[in-house]
Protein backbone atom coordinates (compact mmCIF):
# COMPACT_ATOMS: atom_id res chain seq x y z
CA UNK A 1 0.00 0.00 0.00
CA UNK A 2 1.31 3.43 -0.97
CA UNK A 3 2.39 5.58 1.99
CA UNK A 4 1.08 9.15 1.89
CA UNK A 5 3.44 12.13 2.08
CA UNK A 6 1.90 13.07 5.42
CA UNK A 7 2.63 9.61 6.83
CA UNK A 8 6.18 9.65 5.44
CA UNK A 9 6.79 12.93 7.27
CA UNK A 10 5.44 11.50 10.52
CA UNK A 11 7.48 8.30 10.20
CA UNK A 12 10.70 10.21 9.52
CA UNK A 13 9.98 12.65 12.34
CA UNK A 14 9.49 9.80 14.84
CA UNK A 15 12.81 8.28 13.76
CA UNK A 16 14.67 11.59 14.16
CA UNK A 17 12.92 12.53 17.42
CA UNK A 18 13.79 9.11 18.89
CA UNK A 19 17.42 9.50 17.81
CA UNK A 20 18.10 13.17 18.60
CA UNK A 21 15.24 14.41 20.79
CA UNK A 22 12.21 16.50 19.87
CA UNK A 23 13.79 19.87 20.71
CA UNK A 24 16.94 19.19 18.67
CA UNK A 25 15.22 18.39 15.37
CA UNK A 26 13.93 21.13 13.05
CA UNK A 27 11.32 20.93 10.30
CA UNK A 28 14.11 21.88 7.89
CA UNK A 29 16.10 18.78 8.94
CA UNK A 30 13.07 16.52 8.55
CA UNK A 31 12.43 17.96 5.08
CA UNK A 32 16.10 17.45 4.17
CA UNK A 33 15.99 13.81 5.24
CA UNK A 34 12.96 13.31 3.00
CA UNK A 35 14.53 15.31 0.13
CA UNK A 36 11.61 17.71 0.02
CA UNK A 37 11.36 21.45 0.47
CA UNK A 38 10.46 22.92 3.85
CA UNK A 39 7.46 24.54 2.14
CA UNK A 40 6.20 21.14 1.02
CA UNK A 41 6.53 19.83 4.57
CA UNK A 42 4.80 22.83 6.16
CA UNK A 43 1.90 22.36 3.73
CA UNK A 44 1.14 19.23 5.77
CA UNK A 45 2.39 20.40 9.18
CA UNK A 46 2.61 24.15 9.76
CA UNK A 47 4.83 23.78 12.83
CA UNK A 48 6.39 21.18 15.13
CA UNK A 49 3.56 21.38 17.67
CA UNK A 50 1.04 20.33 15.02
CA UNK A 51 3.39 17.54 13.91
CA UNK A 52 3.85 16.40 17.51
CA UNK A 53 0.10 16.28 18.11
CA UNK A 54 -0.43 14.23 14.93
CA UNK A 55 2.25 11.73 16.01
CA UNK A 56 0.86 11.61 19.54
CA UNK A 57 -2.68 11.01 18.28
CA UNK A 58 -1.37 8.24 16.02
CA UNK A 59 0.46 6.59 18.93
CA UNK A 60 -2.52 6.59 21.31
CA UNK A 61 -4.89 5.45 18.56
CA UNK A 62 -2.64 2.54 17.55
CA UNK A 63 -2.19 1.53 21.18
CA UNK A 64 -5.94 1.62 21.80
CA UNK A 65 -6.68 -0.48 18.69
CA UNK A 66 -4.21 -3.15 19.80
CA UNK A 67 -5.54 -3.09 23.36
CA UNK A 68 -9.10 -3.56 22.12
CA UNK A 69 -8.00 -6.69 20.24
CA UNK A 70 -6.71 -8.18 23.47
CA UNK A 71 -9.30 -6.89 25.93
CA UNK A 72 -11.68 -9.63 27.01
CA UNK A 73 -11.66 -10.46 30.70
CA UNK A 74 -9.58 -8.33 33.11
CA UNK A 75 -7.37 -11.36 33.74
CA UNK A 76 -3.69 -11.53 34.63
CA UNK A 77 -3.01 -13.19 31.27
CA UNK A 78 -4.51 -10.26 29.36
CA UNK A 79 -2.72 -7.83 31.67
CA UNK A 80 0.58 -9.57 30.90
CA UNK A 81 -0.10 -9.31 27.16
CA UNK A 82 -0.93 -5.60 27.47
CA UNK A 83 2.32 -4.91 29.32
CA UNK A 84 4.29 -6.53 26.50
CA UNK A 85 2.30 -4.48 23.99
CA UNK A 86 3.00 -1.28 25.91
CA UNK A 87 6.74 -1.99 26.04
CA UNK A 88 6.75 -2.52 22.27
CA UNK A 89 5.08 0.83 21.63
CA UNK A 90 7.41 2.53 24.10
CA UNK A 91 10.32 1.57 21.87
CA UNK A 92 8.56 2.61 18.65
CA UNK A 93 7.72 6.06 20.08
CA UNK A 94 10.52 6.33 22.63
CA UNK A 95 10.80 10.13 22.51
CA UNK A 96 7.23 10.50 23.83
CA UNK A 97 8.36 8.84 27.07
CA UNK A 98 11.94 10.09 27.31
CA UNK A 99 11.94 13.70 26.07
CA UNK A 100 11.04 16.25 28.77
CA UNK A 101 10.00 18.79 26.14
CA UNK A 102 7.37 16.31 24.99
CA UNK A 103 6.32 15.07 28.43
CA UNK A 104 5.66 18.65 29.55
CA UNK A 105 3.81 19.64 26.39
CA UNK A 106 0.25 20.63 27.48
CA UNK A 107 -1.53 18.37 24.97
CA UNK A 108 0.71 15.39 25.77
CA UNK A 109 0.54 15.91 29.53
CA UNK A 110 -3.27 15.86 29.38
CA UNK A 111 -3.22 12.57 27.47
CA UNK A 112 -0.74 11.12 29.96
CA UNK A 113 -3.13 11.90 32.82
CA UNK A 114 -6.05 10.32 30.97
CA UNK A 115 -4.03 7.21 30.18
CA UNK A 116 -2.73 6.96 33.74
CA UNK A 117 -6.25 7.08 35.17
CA UNK A 118 -7.51 4.56 32.61
CA UNK A 119 -4.65 2.12 33.26
CA UNK A 120 -5.12 2.35 37.03
CA UNK A 121 -8.85 1.66 36.61
CA UNK A 122 -8.06 -1.34 34.40
CA UNK A 123 -5.60 -2.67 36.96
CA UNK A 124 -8.18 -2.27 39.72
CA UNK A 125 -10.66 -4.19 37.57
CA UNK A 126 -8.07 -6.95 37.16
CA UNK A 127 -7.52 -7.12 40.93
CA UNK A 128 -11.29 -7.13 41.60
CA UNK A 129 -11.73 -9.93 39.05
CA UNK A 130 -8.92 -11.91 40.69
CA UNK A 131 -10.50 -11.48 44.13
CA UNK A 132 -13.91 -12.60 42.83
CA UNK A 133 -12.25 -15.67 41.27
CA UNK A 134 -10.46 -16.28 44.59
CA UNK A 135 -7.08 -15.92 42.92
CA UNK A 136 -6.15 -12.97 45.15
CA UNK A 137 -6.74 -12.35 48.83
CA UNK A 138 -9.08 -9.53 49.83
CA UNK A 139 -7.28 -6.26 50.55
CA UNK A 140 -5.28 -6.79 53.76
CA UNK A 141 -5.17 -3.09 54.69
CA UNK A 142 -7.14 -0.19 53.26
CA UNK A 143 -5.26 1.49 50.41
CA UNK A 144 -2.92 -1.41 49.62
CA UNK A 145 -4.58 -2.36 46.34
CA UNK A 146 -5.05 1.25 45.23
CA UNK A 147 -1.29 1.73 45.72
CA UNK A 148 -0.63 -1.59 43.99
CA UNK A 149 -2.59 -0.46 40.92
CA UNK A 150 -0.77 2.88 40.89
CA UNK A 151 2.68 1.30 41.32
CA UNK A 152 1.91 -1.19 38.56
CA UNK A 153 1.15 1.70 36.18
CA UNK A 154 4.22 3.65 37.33
CA UNK A 155 6.68 0.81 36.70
CA UNK A 156 5.17 0.02 33.28
CA UNK A 157 5.18 3.67 32.21
CA UNK A 158 8.70 4.53 33.37
CA UNK A 159 10.40 1.24 32.52
CA UNK A 160 11.91 2.63 29.30
CA UNK A 161 13.54 5.36 31.43
CA UNK A 162 15.02 2.66 33.67
CA UNK A 163 16.42 0.93 30.59
CA UNK A 164 18.00 4.18 29.39
CA UNK A 165 19.59 4.87 32.78
CA UNK A 166 20.95 1.33 33.02
CA UNK A 167 22.15 1.43 29.40
CA UNK A 168 20.64 -1.99 28.71
CA UNK A 169 18.31 -2.17 25.69
CA UNK A 170 18.14 -5.95 25.46
CA UNK A 171 14.96 -8.01 25.31
CA UNK A 172 16.05 -9.53 28.60
CA UNK A 173 15.57 -6.15 30.25
CA UNK A 174 11.97 -6.04 28.98
CA UNK A 175 11.39 -9.36 30.70
CA UNK A 176 12.94 -7.97 33.87
CA UNK A 177 10.38 -5.17 33.76
CA UNK A 178 7.57 -7.73 33.53
CA UNK A 179 9.08 -9.73 36.40
CA UNK A 180 9.18 -6.66 38.62
CA UNK A 181 5.51 -6.07 37.94
CA UNK A 182 4.63 -9.64 38.80
CA UNK A 183 6.70 -9.46 41.98
CA UNK A 184 4.23 -6.79 43.18
CA UNK A 185 1.30 -9.17 42.71
CA UNK A 186 2.56 -12.62 43.66
CA UNK A 187 2.57 -11.99 47.45
CA UNK A 188 -1.22 -11.35 47.31
CA UNK A 189 -2.08 -14.51 45.35
CA UNK A 190 -4.05 -17.27 47.04
CA UNK A 191 -3.02 -20.90 46.68
CA UNK A 192 -5.53 -21.12 43.83
CA UNK A 193 -4.07 -18.03 42.21
CA UNK A 194 -0.51 -19.27 42.59
CA UNK A 195 -1.49 -22.57 41.01
CA UNK A 196 -3.01 -20.70 38.05
CA UNK A 197 0.15 -18.54 37.84
CA UNK A 198 2.37 -21.62 37.70
CA UNK A 199 0.14 -23.22 35.07
CA UNK A 200 0.32 -20.18 32.79
CA UNK A 201 3.96 -19.11 33.31
CA UNK A 202 5.63 -22.24 34.64
CA UNK A 203 7.74 -22.74 37.77
CA UNK A 204 10.86 -21.47 36.01
CA UNK A 205 9.27 -18.05 35.52
CA UNK A 206 8.38 -17.82 39.19
CA UNK A 207 11.99 -18.57 40.13
CA UNK A 208 13.17 -15.67 37.94
CA UNK A 209 11.25 -12.97 39.82
CA UNK A 210 14.46 -11.60 41.25
CA UNK A 211 17.67 -12.27 43.10
CA UNK A 212 17.51 -13.87 46.52
CA UNK A 213 17.46 -11.28 49.26
CA UNK A 214 20.38 -11.35 51.68
CA UNK A 215 18.92 -10.76 55.14
CA UNK A 216 22.36 -10.30 56.71
CA UNK A 217 22.42 -6.62 57.70
CA UNK A 218 26.20 -6.77 57.75
CA UNK A 219 26.13 -7.04 53.96
CA UNK A 220 24.77 -3.48 53.79
CA UNK A 221 26.03 -1.68 56.88
CA UNK A 222 29.47 -1.66 58.45
CA UNK A 223 29.23 -1.43 62.24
Amino acid sequence: MKVSTRQKIMNKAVMLFNKNGFASVTLFEIAGELKMTRGNLTYHFKDKDILLKAISDEFWAKLDVEKQKRRMLPSFENMHNEVQLFYRFQKEYAFIFLDNHVINHPAIRKKYRETMNQNIREMKATIAFAISAKNMHPEPFEGIYHNLAFNFWMISFYWINVQKISGDKSKKTDEEGELRLWSLLVPYLTEKGLKAFRKFFGDAYLKKLGKSFNADIGAYINF
